[in-house]
C-alpha cells in the first residue's frame, strides 16, 4: 500500500465534501427558484428545466455517500482497498446523465406541435438566464477540485453540473423567442434535441473509462514507458519485465519483475527492490500500491559485442 497517500486522504474526503455540498445546496435553490419562475412566467420549458436540476441532487448524495466508502483503508475482506467504488459511482452517474439525456429529447418530441398559449414572463427568462451563469461556475470550481483531489467521481459530478448548464439553454431560447415572438416557440424543442446528444456524448465519455477501470484496463503505453524508465534508473536494477497496471479508482496499482546481480546477498537485493518502490511512490499519489518481484542477473546474461558489432546475448 502507497505510505505516502495516508496523510492526504482525510484532506481529500475533505474537500470533495465540501465542494459536493455546496453544489447540493446550490442546486436546490435553483431548482425550486426556476420551478417557482417558470410557473409563474407560463414557461414549461423552465420548469422542466428546473425538475431537472432535482436530478444534481441525486448525484451529490451519491458522492457524499460514496467518497466515505472509497477512502475507506484496506480491510481483510479488501485487501487492494475500496477505490473501485468511486469507479462504480462514476458509472452511476454517467447513466443517470445519459437518462436525463433521453428525458429532455422525449420531453421535446412530445411537446412537438402543442406549445402553450400563454404569454412567458420576463422572471421565467430570468431564471433560465441565472441558471446558465451559476451552473457553469459550479461545473468550473467543481472540476478544479476534481483534478486537485484526483477523483473521477466528483469529476463525473462536475459534468453534470455543465449538462444542466446546458439544458437551460433552450428553456432560455424558448422563452426569449416566445416573449417576443410567440411562433418561435418550437425553437427550443430543437434546441432541446441537439442538447440531449451532447449530454449523451459527455456521458459516454464519462462511462467509458469507469467501465474499462472495471475491466482492469492498464495505463497507456506512455505512462507504461515512464514507469519502466524510473525503475531502471533506481541503482542496483539490471532488467524490468512483466510490469503489469491496473486502475484502482483513480489510482494505479504496479506489479513487475526486476533484475539484480545475482551475486549479492538477499538483504541487499531486498533493498533494491524497496528503492524502486520509493522511487515510483515519489512520482504522485496516483501511484496506489507497487509490488517488486526479485530475479537474479548474472553477468554472462550481458549482451556483448561481437565480430560484427552486433550484440549478441549468452
Amino acid at each position: 500500500m502507497n505510505k505516502h497517500a495516508g496523510g492526504s486522504q482525510l484532506e481529500t474526503i475533505a474537500m470533495v465534501s465540501r465542494v459536493t455540498w455546496i453544489g447540493l445546496w446550490l442546486n436546490l435553490a435553483l431548482a425550486a427558484f426556476k420551478i417557482m419562475a417558470g410557473t409563474a412566467g407560463h414557461s414549461r420549458a423552465v420548469v422542466a428545466d428546473g425538475i431537472h436540476s432535482l436530478s444534481d441532487l441525486v448525484t451529490d448524495v451519491v458522492v457524499l455517500v460514496g467518497v466515505r466508502f472509497w477512502s475507506a483503508p484496506a480491510d481483510e475482506e479488501h485487501p487492494h482497498g475500496h477505490q473501485r467504488m468511486e469507479t462504480m459511482v462514476t458509472v452511476v452517474i454517467g447513466l443517470l446523465l445519459a437518462g436525463a439525456a433521453v428525458g429532455i429529447a422525449w420531453d421535446a418530441i412530445a411537446a412537438m406541435g402543442r406549445e402553450s398559449v400563454h404569454r412567458r414572463g420576463a422572471v421565467a427568462f430570468g431564471a433560465a438566464v441565472l441558471s446558465i451563469v451559476v451552473k457553469e461556475g459550479l461545473y468550473r470550481w467543481t472540476l478544479r477540485a476534481a483534478r486537485k483531489a484526483r477523483s473521477s467521481a466528483l469529476e463525473a459530478n462536475a459534468w453534470h453540473h455543465r449538462t444542466d448548464a446546458l439544458s437551460s439553454i433552450p428553456a432560455a431560447a424558448a422563452v426569449g423567442l416566445a416573449w417576443f415572438v410567440p411562433a418561435w416557440g418550437v425553437a427550443d424543442l430543437a434546441g432541446a434535441l441537439v442538447v440531449a446528444v451532447f449530454i449523451l456524448y459527455a456521458a459516454w465519455n464519462i462511462c467509458r473509462p469507469a467501465l474499462e477501470a472495471l475491466m482492469d484496463k492498464g495505463a497507456d503505453e506512455t505512462t507504461r514507458a515512464e514507469l519502466e524508465q524510473v525503475v531502471c534508473s533506481v541503482s542496483g536494477v539490471k532488467d524490468v519485465h512483466s510490469l503489469r497496471t491496473r486502475f484502482m479508482g483513480n489510482s494505479l496499482q504496479v506489479d513487475m519483475h526486476i533484475k539484480v546481480d545475482g551475486r549479492i546477498t538477499v538483504d541487499e537485493g531486498h533493498a533494491v527492490a524497496l528503492a524502486v518502490e520509493d522511487a515510483l511512490y515519489a512520482l504522485g499519489p496516483h501511484i496506489h500500491d507497487v509490488l517488486v518481484h526479485v530475479d537474479p542477473w548474472l553477468p554472462e546474461q550481458a549482451p556483448r559485442a561481437g565480430a560484427d558489432g552486433e550484440k549478441h546475448q549468452v
